[in-house]
């Protein structure tokens, strides 16, 4: 559809919606409004956001798609239960302050959650008007319509409410996205809520581990500057663990809750020959000197350097390896490789990231996987050597089983290989806090309220649940957050 067609069909729609409502079928032939986006081959050569974002016809359009369910199947399938079907008639309605008015009743990282959560298997998978189409790409795109009142609301102006203080005091580990939940949820009860990072910006993996081409720093900082707005106080290059342990901010600086939301950092290997050689990575590493260091500002002589790299293999199939995959072609790798021991429709990346990719000319090597990394006489990496393989039956994952092909071997010429298989939880936890229960992967033990075995600690996010989305780590932080606000009423009365 042309600017002047959409305008011509919303118009339309709203005369006759002067009259009589919309039925389903009708709403049903209101097609699908794509995300406008930057051009392929423009975008390989800069880091600005690769998607720019609905107009108010778009959005308009788009929401009159929805048949507004009584059951509303679609909060369903969202982790912070946000009431959808209220905020996307709003929008309809033209009514886009009230839209977000609903959303931040139960988030505060609408930009955020509108650009990178995985809508098409949460709220959108269980939409009525993606069940009809069979496919959830064909869903009302509710993650659009999220970014689109989100980022009307240019000065961060709707700042929510705060209790009369308490006089308890909570300390919050990680500003990543649970951390900014429990934060803000606490904070609302009139608590003094203290957030402490480890790094020198605030954020956690939405700044150190997410490109600016798929969520602008700069929307993060927003997000976080509502917290300060509220009162919340934030404390950087605060390792707990090394500069307090979390003993020592309850028993000597007296906070009263403590919630951990220090996500999964350490990055997994293959353990495969060759994964200590110079132009090895793991995307943890690499995502990092890029989005977090500024690595990729080649003449602005940042700190941190990484590779410039010409042939570039990224070993994963998830998001993380997408977003590795698409950072090298914009450090100017004229090769970028993706591969993978599974095919396409195993990778759990999104659907939307895998296209992006595709777009991009970044070559997809499925049903493969490194067997060892070559080197030259210096150590530097100069080639893989794969196996090809070929699917069994499913595993505990529910994905088929990738089995090698004997003989098989051959190889890809390379100079930087990034491992991008997942993380696995930091011990510095652990190692400094006796009496918090931990499983057998390292990830700390909570109940369905998301306490933890020491009293007053509580915890949430990748650290619990091993590396998973941003939404469910602030469905977890909203969890813990109302467990925490009835723990200290309860303390304050005794």
């Amino acid at each position: 559809m042309t600017d002047k067609d959409r305008q011509e069909l919303l118009k339309q729609i709203l005369k006759k919606q002067e009259t009589e409502k919309l039925k389903p079928t009708e709403r049903y032939e209101i097609p699908s409004q794509d995300m406008p986006e930057q051009d392929p081959v423009k975008r390989r050569d800069n880091v600005n956001e690769v998607a720019v974002g609905y107009t108010e016809t778009h959005a308009r359009l788009e929401a009159m798609r929805c048949l507004q369910c009584k059951k509303a199947p679609c909060i369903k399938g969202c982790p912070v239960k946000i009431r959808i079907g209220d905020f996307v008639s709003a929008i309809s309605d033209g009514d886009f302050k009230k839209a977000l008015a609903v959303i931040k009743e139960n988030s505060l990282l609408p930009a955020v959650c509108g650009r990178i959560c995985p809508q098409e298997v949460q709220c959108q998978q269980t939409c009525t008007v993606g069940l009809k189409f069979k496919d959830p790409t064909k869903a009302v795109s509710i993650g659009r319509l999220e970014r689109f009142v989100a980022d009307l609301d240019k000065n961060n102006e709707s700042v929510p409410a705060v209790a009369v203080e308490t006089g308890m005091k909570v300390a919050v580990i990680g500003s990543g996205p649970g951390g900014i939940v429990a934060a803000a949820d606490t904070r609302r009860a009139g608590h003094d809520v203290t957030i402490y990072e480890a790094f020198h910006k605030t954020g956690g993996v939405l700044v150190y581990g997410i490109p600016e081409f798929r969520l602008p720093k700069a929307i993060v900082q927003e997000e976080v500057d509502t917290l300060t707005k509220m009162g919340v106080k934030i404390v950087c290059n605060f390792v707990v663990g090394r500069t307090r342990t979390i003993e020592q901010l309850m028993k000597e600086d007296g906070f009263d809750a403590v919630y951990i939301g220090v996500g999964a950092g350490l990055p997994r290997f293959m353990g495969i020959e060759g994964e200590s050689l110079v132009g090895v990575y793991s995307a943890n590493e690499y995502l990092t000197r890029a989005n977090l260091m500024r690595a990729y500002d080649f003449g602005s002589g940042a700190d941190t350097p990484i590779a410039r790299s010409k042939k570039v293999a990224v070993i994963g199939g998830g998001n993380v390896a997408m977003d590795s995959a698409r950072t090298a072609v914009r450090l100017g790798a004229e090769k970028v490789y993706l591969v993978y021991r599974r095919t396409e429709k195993e990778m759990p990346a999104r659907i939307e990231e895998v296209h992006h990719a595709k777009q991009e000319g970044i070559e997809f090597h499925i049903l493969q996987s490194p067997k060892r990394i070559i080197c030259d006489e210096n150590s530097y990496v100069t080639a893989i050597e794969c196996l090809k393989y070929r699917l069994g039956e499913p595993d505990e994952s529910g994905r088929r089983r990738p089995i090698p092909i004997e003989g098989s071997e051959f190889q890809i010429e390379v100079d930087t290989v990034i491992i991008a298989i997942g993380n696995t939880a930091n011990p510095l936890i652990r190692q400094t806090t006796p009496g918090l229960e931990f499983n057998k992967w390292g990830n700390i033990v909570v109940d369905e309220n998301c306490k933890t075995s020491l009293e007053g600690v509580y915890a949430g996010g990748d650290i619990v649940s091993g590396a998973a989305t941003v939404i469910l780590a602030m469905g977890q932080g909203r969890i813990a957050a109302a467990a925490i606000n009835d723990y200290l009423a309860k303390k304050k009365m005794s």
